[in-house]
């Protein structure tokens, strides 16, 4: 599978952006194969003064547990469920953020 996003918007459980930063949760059972119910998300934080923390993950499972194989699909599909959402809420018609998606990634996760 190299369409991730393509992946990503298909089977994209929830999605909530805002200048407060937000969430999506995509559904990973045609990727870790079943009907299992297994689950990433992406978010963000906002960190005050108009700046979103880091992209960081979750998901429901031990990605130890997965063979090789499926792993390096999660990793790939990590990364780019992380850009699309970037995309989603760094754009130019949006007031709170402006920045490349490695200048985001090098902020704090949270300001706590």
């Amino acid at each position: 599978m190299t369409n991730y996003i393509q992946y990503i918007k298909d089977n994209t459980i929830r999605c909530e952006t805002s200048h407060r930063g937000g969430g999506i949760e995509i559904s990973l059972d045609k990727i870790i194969g079943g009907d299992n119910g297994y689950k990433m998300s992406a978010y963000q934080n906002y960190l005050g003064g108009g700046m979103l923390g880091k992209i960081c993950n979750s998901y429901d499972f031990e990605l130890d547990l997965l063979n090789k194989s499926k792993q390096l699909k999660i990793e790939k599909i990590t990364e780019a469920l992380n850009k699309y959402f970037h995309n989603l809420t760094n754009h130019a018609d949006n007031e709170w953020e402006n920045q490349t998606y490695l200048q985001n990634q090098s902020m704090p996760a949270s300001a706590y």
